[in-house]
C-alpha cells in the first residue's frame, strides 16, 4: 500500500523522531484540517448553545443535559449503520462527505430557528451528520495510516480536531464582544467554516484503493461478522462505556463556569481553554502511545479526569474553574486519540468501519445516560453531585482496567507489514 505521497507505507514509517511529522500521510493532514474547519464552526454554536436555551429560552439544566445526551446518542447510533456500510461498499470518503455535507446544511437552521423546537431539530440533524461521518472517517484514518505511526495519526487527526474547537469558542467570544451578545449573528457567520470543510474533504483527501487480497464483507452487522471482532476489541468498548459515564457533555462546564459568575460573553472561553489543552497534548500523547503501553496511558488520562472532576466540584472562583478545566482538557488528549487507536489495533481491517460504528453507538449510549444523570444530579444536588460522580465513575474505570492490561496488550508491527 502506498501513502498519499506516493511513497510505500512500510517507508513512510522507517522515520526518526525529528522525521514524524513527514512520516504522516498527506491525507491524515487533510483530514486533520477538514476536522478543523468543521469543528471552528459546530463549536461557534455549541459554545453558546447551552446558555442561550438557558438564559434566552428558559431551558431548564435537567433539558440541557437531556438534549444533548439524545442529541449525541443520535449520532452514535448513525455511526453504527454508516461504519456497516462503508465496509459493505469498501469506500469510506463517500460517506464522510455525505456526513459533512448534511453538517453544514443544517447550519443555517440555528440562526434561523425561533423556538426550542428549532434548536432542537437543528441539533439532533447536525449530530446525525457526525455520525454519518464519524465511523468512515475514523476508518479512513486506520486505512491511511502507517501501522508504526497510528497511534500518532490519531493523534494529530485529534489535535487538529481540536484546534477547532477552541478557535470556534474564541470565535463566539470575539463575535460576542463586537455585535453585543448577538447570538444569531455568531450563529450566521459559523456556516461559513462548514462548507470549506466539506470542499476541502472533496478536494484533497485520496481514498487509498482497497487491497484485492482483503476479504469482502456482505453483511458487516450479521452476527458471524460481529463475532470476528474478539475479546480485546470488546474490552476496549466496555472500558470505553464506563468511562463515558465519567466523562458527560462538556456543555456542564459552560455550566459551571457561569454558576460562578463568568459573564455570558466570556462563557465560550472555558471551551477554548479546554480545547487549547486538548490540541497541544493529543498529538504528543499519540506518538507516546506508539512507544509505550496504551492501557497506562490511559490509566493516566483517568487519573487526570478524576482529579478534574474534584477541582470543579469544589471550584469557589473562576481560578479553581480554570484548573479544572485544564485539567479536563489533559484528561481529552491523554484519552480519545487513543481509544481509537485501540479500537484499529483490536478490529480486522475489513471490519474498522462497523467496529467504529459498534464502539461510537455504545458510547453514545454510555453519554446519554452520562448527560441526564450530571443534569438531574445538578438539578436536584447541586454542580458538586454531578462532578463527584463523574469522579467516581472515572475511579471505576481504573478499577476496570487494572486486571485487563494483559488482555489488550499488542505487540508492535513489523515495519514492513502493508495494512489496509
Amino acid at each position: 500500500m502506498s501513502d498519499q505521497t506516493g511513497k510505500p507505507a512500510s517507508a513512510a514509517g522507517k522515520i526518526t523522531s525529528s522525521g514524524l511529522r513527514a512520516g504522516i500521510p498527506a491525507g491524515i493532514w487533510a483530514l486533520g484540517f477538514v476536522s478543523l474547519l468543521m469543528d471552528v464552526s459546530s463549536e461557534m454554536i455549541h459554545a453558546l448553545l447551552p446558555v442561550y436555551m438557558v438564559t434566552v429560552l428558559g431551558t431548564s439544566t435537567l433539558a440541557v443535559g437531556i438534549i444533548e445526551g439524545i442529541a449525541e446518542a443520535t449520532a452514535s447510533i448513525t455511526k453504527v449503520f454508516s461504519g456497516a456500510l462503508s465496509d459493505w461498499l469498501g469506500k469510506r470518503k463517500l460517506l464522510a462527505a455525505l456526513g459533512y455535507g448534511l453538517a453544514a446544511l443544517v447550519k443555517p437552521v440555528f440562526p434561523l430557528a425561533s423556538s426550542l423546537d428549532g434548536l432542537i431539530a437543528a441539533r439532533f440533524i447536525d449530530r446525525i451528520g457526525k455520525g454519518i461521518r464519524g465511523a468512515p472517517r475514523d476508518a479512513l484514518v486506520a486505512d491511511i495510516a502507517p501501522p508504526e505511526l497510528r497511534g500518532a495519526s490519531f493523534g494529530l487527526r485529534q489535535s487538529l480536531d481540536t484546534v477547532g474547537a477552541f478557535v470556534g469558542p474564541l470565535l463566539a467570544i470575539g463575535l460576542m464582544w463586537l455585535t453585543m451578545d448577538h447570538f444569531r449573528t455568531v450563529f450566521w457567520i459559523a456556516v461559513i467554516p462548514a462548507f470549506l470543510s466539506v470542499a476541502l474533504l472533496l478536494v484533497a483527501v485520496k481514498e487509498p484503493e482497497r487491497p484485492a487480497t482483503l476479504r469482502k464483507i456482505r453483511l458487516p452487522l450479521h452476527r458471524e461478522e460481529l463475532r470476528r471482532l474478539d475479546a480485546p476489541y470488546w474490552w476496549v468498548v466496555a472500558i470505553a462505556a464506563i468511562f463515558t459515564l465519567a466523562r458527560f457533555s462538556e456543555a456542564f462546564l459552560i455550566l459551571r463556569a457561569q454558576s460562578i459568575g463568568l459573564p455570558i460573553a466570556l462563557v465560550p472561553a472555558v471551551m477554548v481553554l479546554m480545547s487549547l489543552v486538548y490540541s497541544l497534548s493529543a498529538y504528543p500523547v499519540g506518538i507516546l502511545s506508539d512507544r509505550r503501553n496504551k492501557v497506562t496511558i490511559l490509566i493516566v488520562g483517568l487519573v487526570l479526569l478524576v482529579a478534574a472532576d474534584v477541582v470543579l466540584a469544589f471550584a469557589g472562583g473562576i481560578l479553581a474553574v480554570g484548573v479544572g478545566v485544564v485539567l479536563w482538557g489533559l484528561h481529552m488528549g491523554f484519552t480519545q486519540g487513543l481509544l481509537s487507536t485501540l479500537v484499529a489495533e483490536t478490529a480486522p481491517a475489513e471490519l474498522r468501519g462497523t467496529a467504529f460504528g459498534m464502539f461510537n453507538l455504545v458510547c453514545g449510549l454510555a453519554m446519554l445516560a452520562a448527560s441526564v444523570i450530571a443534569g438531574a444530579l445538578w438539578d436536584v444536588a447541586g454542580p458538586e453531585a454531578t462532578f463527584l460522580a463523574g469522579a467516581a465513575f472515572a475511579l471505576l474505570t481504573v478499577l476496570v482496567l487494572l486486571p485487563v492490561r494483559g488482555k489488550l496488550a499488542k505487540p508492535a508491527m513489523p515495519a514492513a507489514r502493508q495494512d489496509y
